[in-house]
Formats: C-alpha cells, sequence, structure tokens
C-alpha cells in the first residue's frame, strides 16, 4: 500500500422514496419515475428492491462543493420527474406511513432471487440509505481502513439519525432503518478482520451457506465494494437536506483517510468488544443525539455530543487536509442547533401532532435550496 493520497474522492448514492401528495403514503412508480429522470441523469439514476424507491448516484468527485451541486441537482432533477407524474420525492430513512406486507418488489431477476431466499424480509423492507464510496488504493487497504472504522459506527450513526416514524407513529427511536435493517443474516457492524484472506474466506463462507446471494448482499455498515476501488460507508440514514448529506460525507471521508494513514503506519485498529459495539449501536439509534450513548471501548455511558466532537477531533488533520474543515465546523454548529433529521421531524410532528405534517416538511427539506 503506498501513500495517502493528498485528496481521496467520494462518491454518494441516495435512496429517496416517492410520496402520494394525496395520501402522503409511498408510491409504487419507482421504475416510471426512473425512465423520466433517466433522460437528464442517465445512468446517475436506478431503481431499488422496492417500487416506492429511487437511487441517486454521483460522480466520484474530490472536491466537496462539486458533489454539493451534483446532490442537489439530482433531487430537484428527480423531484421534477416525479412532479410529472403527480408525485413528490422524500429522503428519510423510513416513511412516515408504511404500507402492509409485502411490498411491491421492482422487476428484475436478481430481486425475484431475493424475495424468494429472504421471504418476509424482503415483504416489510422499506428503508433508504445513504451511502459514502471512498476511494482506496486497492481491495487490500479497503480491508484493513474497515477494522479501523469500526469503532466509530454509532457515532455516524446518531450524527446521521433520520427515521423516528413507522406506520404513522413515533417509534422512539432516532433511527428505526438501524433497527429494522439489523434483522438481515449480514448486517450491522463487520467483524474485525485478520487479513485481505479471512475476508475473502468470511465472503466464501456466508455464499455457501446462502446467508447471501451474492456479494452485493454484504449488507455490513462498512464494506470493501466487490466492483470498485472504494470503501462503502452505509450506515446513514438517508439524510434529509443536502447540508446533512455533506456533512455526512466529509466526517466519512475524513475518517476513512485517517483510517488509511494509521494503516499505512502499521498501527493496530481497535477491538471493542462485540457485544458492547452492538450494544452502543443500538442506543444510537434509539437516542441519536439527545442523552447519552455507550463508549464502544469502555462500555461506559457518554454524552453523545462529546463522543461525536471526540471523533471530530480525530479526524480534524484529514479535514485540514481535504479543505473540509470550516465545512464541518459551520455543519455541526447548525446540528447542534437545528437537531438530526429525526429532531426536526419530530418537531413538525409536535407542532399539530399531525404524521401527514411530517411527511409535507421532510417533501419540503429533501429540495431545499
Amino acid at each position: 500500500m503506498g501513500r495517502t493520497p493528498t485528496a481521496l474522492t467520494v462518491g454518494i448514492e441516495e435512496e429517496v422514496l416517492l410520496i402520494d401528495p394525496a395520501t402522503r403514503a409511498p408510491s409504487p412508480q419507482g421504475p416510471q419515475v426512473v425512465g423520466e429522470a433517466s433522460r437528464e441523469l442517465g445512468d446517475r439514476v436506478g431503481t431499488e428492491l422496492t417500487r416506492y424507491q429511487v437511487e441517486l448516484r454521483t460522480d466520484p468527485h474530490v472536491c466537496l462543493k462539486e458533489a454539493n451541486d451534483q446532490i442537489r441537482s439530482h433531487r430537484a432533477t428527480a423531484a421534477r420527474a416525479a412532479a410529472r407524474l403527480g408525485l413528490r420525492i422524500a429522503s428519510t430513512g423510513t416513511p412516515v406511513f408504511g404500507q402492509k406486507a409485502p411490498v411491491p418488489i421492482t422487476p428484475g431477476a436478481r430481486f425475484a432471487r431475493s424475495a424468494g431466499h429472504f421471504r418476509s424480509l424482503d415483504d416489510e423492507q422499506i428503508a433508504c440509505a445513504c451511502h459514502i464510496h471512498v476511494g482506496l488504493p486497492d481491495s487490500r487497504a479497503a480491508v484493513y481502513v474497515s477494522n479501523h472504522l469500526r469503532l466509530w459506527l454509532p457515532t455516524l450513526t446518531a450524527l446521521a439519525a433520520n427515521s423516528p416514524f413507522w406506520a404513522g407513529q413515533d417509534t422512539g427511536y432516532a433511527s428505526w432503518r438501524t433497527t429494522t435493517w439489523g434483522r438481515w443474516p449480514v448486517s450491522g457492524p463487520p467483524p474485525y478482520f485478520e487479513s485481505p484472506a479471512h475476508f475473502d474466506d468470511l465472503v466464501h463462507t456466508l455464499l455457501e451457506a446462502e446467508a447471501l446471494i451474492d456479494r452485493g448482499g454484504l449488507y455490513w455498515d462498512i464494506r470493501p465494494s466487490h466492483h470498485l476501488p472504494t470503501i462503502e460507508i452505509r450506515v446513514a440514514d438517508a439524510a434529509l437536506t443536502p447540508e446533512d448529506t455533506l456533512l455526512l460525507t466529509a466526517v466519512a471521508r475524513a475518517l476513512t483517510a485517517t483510517a488509511l494513514t494509521a494503516v499505512q503506519a502499521g498501527e493496530a485498529a481497535p477491538r471493542p468488544v462485540p457485544e458492547v459495539l452492538r450494544a452502543a449501536h443500538w442506543r444510537a439509534a434509539r437516542d441519536g443525539l439527545a442523552g447519552s450513548g455507550i463508549d464502544p471501548l469502555t462500555g461506559r455511558l457518554t454524552d453523545q455530543t462529546t463522543l461525536i466532537e471526540r471523533l471530530l477531533r480525530t479526524i480534524t488533520p484529514a479535514l485540514r487536509r481535504h479543505q473540509d474543515l470550516d465545512l464541518v465546523r459551520e455543519q455541526w454548529r447548525r446540528l447542534r442547533t437545528e437537531g438530526t433529521g429525526a429532531d426536526r421531524q419530530r418537531i413538525a410532528h409536535r407542532q399539530r401532532s399531525s404524521a401527514e405534517d411530517v411527511v409535507d416538511y421532510i417533501v419540503s427539506a429533501t429540495c431545499r435550496q
């Protein structure tokens, strides 16, 4: 593995929901909206598992201003395409109003195979995430970087929480998507990998055991990409606003750059007790920025904002190297004032105790300029 490059590239995948403005429920017109939006976006827009969803994909970027411009442009284009079909788009980890199972699955051989294999896991699956791809020298580096990133997964979950509602009710969780996603057989924090061969052997075992239908079904919160020279950070809910996506992207890249520097220096990755890491992940999904989180290394309850500020101190050199430090400081101040997406959804609900108001708020925030 060579020296850390001056700046790492990032690519962002955002999953958004399609909403019927009359009922505020998800609308199963994903393929039609993709057909409309692809006239402008080409392969930067695509379908997802359910017909309720559309995925928006940026190009790889070094400059986050350019990434920000593309995120906003893609959301606006998707919103116009949806509007031509009488729909709206909403960026949230779970729909405020869920649908009865089974959900409508997007046509295609892989999705059909998944539905047949995983059964009611697919029948009940409506979840939208924000996935960050960070460019790395090679797949070997990605495996070792994954070990260093595991420690910070609960903190990222709290920072990005944006799915408090399900079936018209407040779940009591800041990230209900995180909780429901944990039902998949290969999900949550990845294991510690002793070597790239260990990673390959484990994936082979999971495929042979039919816990996966293919390598694309590795739903760990961090995974070395099976088709791109990147590591993919998959822990976050779909972000409410473009600013929220940008903050997550800057932090994910700086964390990856910090981890890569540690790997190249031969530093051992921290190894939190798996049960404590899992508990910290659960607590972060439940409470978001509010109250206490669990320090994965000590198991002690710690103020969640303290854990986030510890993360930001750790990645400050990488943020400075990527010229993202001012951006992250500004966005963190905003989040401390406004709250996470989950907090803002709940504020919208409190005004009239109306779940419909929450949907309308999410729709307006999704394409906020």
